[in-house]
């Protein structure tokens, strides 16, 4: 069963076919997802979908493009949903600097504050990171992250990065664009990176894989993004879904729920 590790189900774009489109996953072979949080509203979201269905669980986090509603408030509330039992992982959260909003210090600020949010509770982090990989690295260094451990989301860097964050102990995210035809950078990374260390992500409602670029994307969607993983790594599709289950089971510590 293939496991999806990044989603976005409390999306409003899947308002209108929620259950209906939950309800098809185990017969099409999507065995769990993990609904990812990336504002205090939509962490409470992703957990209340954990609760609902036995096969989703929840992260819980700020996305660095929401950090300006952080406060140590909002910290403790964080802290909160950290101790239910369906919470899994700390995130989405990291760097953004695609946007001159909100200004880099107050991001590393806050990224940093929930790194340590996830080494107190235990808990493995859901890094999100775009146009801004020297200062993550420098933070998943100077807080010694390799410590608390997790996954680079939708990965977007050079393979030289993303072996730093395996020497780090963490994951690396692949998904959609994996599939694109511009993707020679992330098919570089997949064919570098030992599987044991990929995971496989829709965050849907984007980055739909090819033929469905643009569109809304699914965990339904996958199987394109494991046959594209497979043909890289010259193994089975079969062997990509039990290898990157196994990987996420292992990462989320869900063999203990």
């Amino acid at each position: 069963m293939i496991f999806d590790t990044h989603a976005h189900y409390d999306d409003e774009q899947f308002d209108t076919d929620r259950e209906a489109l939950l309800a098809s996953f185990i017969s099409a072979g999507i065995g769990n997802v993990v609904n990812v949080g990336a504002s205090i509203d939509t962490s409470e979201k992703a957990l209340e979908l954990a609760h609902r269905y036995d096969f989703i669980y929840a992260a819980a986090g700020v996305h660095p493009s929401e950090v300006t509603e952080l406060n140590e408030d909002s910290i403790r509330q964080i802290e909160t949903m950290c101790d239910d039992d369906r919470c899994v992982a700390v995130g989405e959260i990291g760097l953004d600097y695609h946007w001159p909003e909100p200004e880099p210090d107050l991001q590393k600020k806050w990224f940093i504050r929930q790194l340590d949010i996830a080494r107190e509770k235990k808990l493995p982090v859901i890094i999100h990171s775009r146009d801004a990989a020297a200062d993550t690295m420098n933070i998943m260094k100077s807080e010694h992250a390799e410590e608390i451990g997790g996954v680079v989301h939708c990965f977007s860097y050079s393979k030289e990065i993303a072996a730093e964050c395996v020497k780090m102990g963490f994951y690396i995210g692949i998904g959609g664009v994996l599939t694109f035809k511009n993707a020679r950078k992330m098919r570089e990374v997949v064919d570098q990176t030992p599987i044991e260390k990929l995971l496989l992500e829709t965050d849907c409602p984007y980055l739909a894989p090819e033929p469905y670029r643009g569109k809304r994307n699914s965990s339904l969607y996958l199987p394109y993004v494991v046959k594209a993983m497979a043909d890289i790594k010259g193994i089975s599709e079969d062997e990509v879904i039990r290898i990157t289950t196994d990987n996420a089971q292992r990462m989320y510590g869900l063999s203990e729920h």
